[in-house]
């Protein structure tokens, strides 16, 4: 049980900063129906399966946006291009001045056919019923059975080293002994 481990400070201090050099995509998990219309900043989401497509995402668990997931019976995972900060930064309880925390108008938003908030120029956006829920830790994993996928292009928002970044594309690395060794696209 993980609320018997003893917390070590010090790791923790260092799994915080190790994780911070990662670079990770950011999305705004949202959700709307019976239990009310939320969304949250997420950086923790990834592919599960393909077949069939399920994808997670983490939520801390104080977050008022889990209990409106679990009543609503799913949520969109929008994927934010680098235009998008400001979402970002609203939806993660920072928002820009004149903009209230968690405050939908920072962006256009529509409805997808399970009512859930997609953002209308997002990357791309996943609309998923709720497939399980796991606690662990101060988080709540939710994997998501993905029932529609929306993509519009752009460039993707990055999130490393607490700031905002866009991918940048280089030439893979050449070695001499190996002059056919390079990944194939």
């Amino acid at each position: 049980m993980i609320d018997d481990v003893l917390v070590d400070p010090e790791l923790t201090n260092a799994f915080i900063g190790a994780m911070g050099t990662m670079a990770s995509g950011v999305t705004i998990v949202a959700t709307d129906g019976v239990g009310g219309r939320f969304a949250q900043t997420v950086s923790a989401m990834c592919s599960v399966s393909a077949q069939p497509p399920m994808l997670l995402v983490c939520l801390h668990g104080r977050s008022p946006a889990n209990a409106a997931i679990v009543d609503n019976g799913g949520f969109s995972v929008n994927v934010l291009a680098t235009q998008h900060d400001h979402v970002a930064d609203t939806f993660a309880g920072r928002p820009w001045a004149g903009k209230e925390a968690w405050d939908f108008t920072c962006g256009t938003w529509q409805t997808s056919t399970a009512g859930y908030p997609e953002l209308e120029d997002a990357v791309a956006v996943f609309t998923c019923e709720n497939y399980e829920v796991i606690q662990a830790g101060t988080h709540k994993v939710y994997i998501g059975r993905v029932t529609s996928v929306i993509t519009n292009g752009g460039v993707p928002l990055l999130y490393a080293e607490r700031q905002y970044r866009r991918p940048e594309r280089f030439n893979p690395s050449v070695f001499d002994e190996f002059p056919d060794a390079h990944p194939s696209y």
